[in-house]
């Protein structure tokens, strides 16, 4: 272990402002910690470590990018650090299992715990379904496997054919659990957590974007008594996302997106459609017109939508075009702008695309295109803000 210090990471107390030293975590998370720089705990890491560092069951209602994933992140590694394992473990036998909807987001997660996991030791393994089976195979065979971020469908695959076993789960996380439940997952995720230790003898942390009467019920019958943590997604939206709204024809959309990105040359932008086919199609409009950009939907081959991902997240990649369920898997920092193509037809899928851009306290924005095809979806977006949407002409 080196000569690090927590005093070699001073971060001054601030009112209202909760640091990560508060929470006595141990050194080697400390210092990975330190190394990415997280001074101060976002409002659903403050308001929920105290619970799950106590070991209590908790749910949690946040939206993609309000810090969860580093929540619950810090929560499993200082319960593993702190009840260590004194006997050696079968292969495939993970102590702690994260689910998530979609192969991105469980990349993303998988990547950000390798980063805080460092220097405990402790292996960080995915698997997901579009990629080489044996390749995920070989990994979570190489070693003890201590956390194990997984797609229900794959994992399901794995438990089948006997290389997973999750009996020794000690916490297991759902997230994204309003998603999970649209996209059909749920008999899945059933089985799985049929798999694990009864819920009286693991610690769940159960995370969504919304809690609706469904959601409820998943959670009460997955947790024990737990501490809800809920942060109202309407500040997200509206504290740091500057909001537009452009009148349009519905036949003019594509031209008028490929004007703004010409003329305005925005940074970094993310369009989102509400269906695969436009999707495609908006995207071979925008490179006829000279304007570099790629799709992500549910339809593009695995090493293609990894590779868009990373280009975009590097930045070499400016514009790329998505739909919602791709938009989950999208962690990228620098977003300038989030375009609603299409508005969509819940105005939760509204807050969570916006939410892209603006984040840790920077500035964003979004435009979104009313057009005589979805303005009828305006009155329930205005109702979920709770403030009047102004339409205004376009300004470019």
């Amino acid at each position: 272990m080196s000569d690090w210090q927590l005093s070699d990471f001073p971060v001054p107390v601030l009112p209202d402002k909760v640091r990560f030293h508060d929470f006595e975590l141990p050194l080697p998370l400390m210092h990975a910690i330190a190394d990415l720089n997280f001074e101060y705990c976002t409002p659903i890491q403050s308001e929920s470590l105290p619970f799950s560092l106590a070991d209590y069951d908790v749910t949690g209602q946040a939206q993609t990018g309000t810090g969860k994933t580093a929540a619950f992140l810090v929560t499993i590694f200082t319960r593993l650090w702190e009840q260590p394992n004194t006997t050696e473990r079968p292969q495939g036998t993970p102590r702690a299992l994260v689910l998530a909807p979609t192969r991105e987001l469980a990349l993303q997660i998988e990547g950000d715990g390798q980063d805080l996991a460092k220097y405990l030791g402790y292996s960080v393994q995915c698997v997901v379904g579009g990629m080489d089976f044996q390749k995920q195979l070989d990994r979570i065979k190489r070693r003890e496997l201590d956390l194990l971020v997984a797609t229900p469908g794959r994992l399901l695959d794995f438990i089948n054919r006997r290389y997973l076993n999750l009996r020794g789960v000690e916490v297991l996380v759902i997230d994204e659990a309003d998603r999970m439940l649209d996209m059909g997952f749920i008999p899945d995720v059933r089985r799985i957590v049929y798999q694990t230790p009864h819920k009286r003898n693991r610690q769940t942390l159960f995370f969504s974007a919304t809690f609706n009467e469904a959601v409820m019920r998943l959670a009460s019958s997955w947790t024990m008594q737990p501490e809800h943590v809920a942060i109202e997604p309407e500040s997200v939206a509206t504290d740091t996302v500057a909001q537009n709204f452009w009148l349009v024809s519905a036949d003019r959309k594509a031209h008028l997106l490929a004007e703004f990105i010409t003329n305005k040359e925005p940074e970094r932008v993310l369009i989102f459609t509400n269906r695969r086919d436009q999707t495609h199609q908006l995207t071979k409009y925008l490179n006829r017109h000279n304007i570099v950009c790629e799709a992500l939907a549910g339809d593009v081959p695995q090493r293609k939508r990894l590779s868009t991902l990373n280009r975009f997240k590097e930045g070499s990649l400016r514009y790329v075009v998505a739909t919602d369920v791709a938009g989950r898997g999208i962690h990228v920092e620098g977003i300038s702008h989030v375009v609603n193509f299409d508005l969509p037809e819940d105005p939760q899928d509204y807050v969570h695309r916006i939410g892209r851009t603006g984040r840790a306290g920077a500035a964003g924005i979004s435009i979104s295109f009313v057009s005589e095809d979805d303005a009828f979806n305006l009155p329930a977006i205005e109702e979920f803000l709770g403030s009047p949407v102004i339409c205004k002409q376009p300004d470019i």
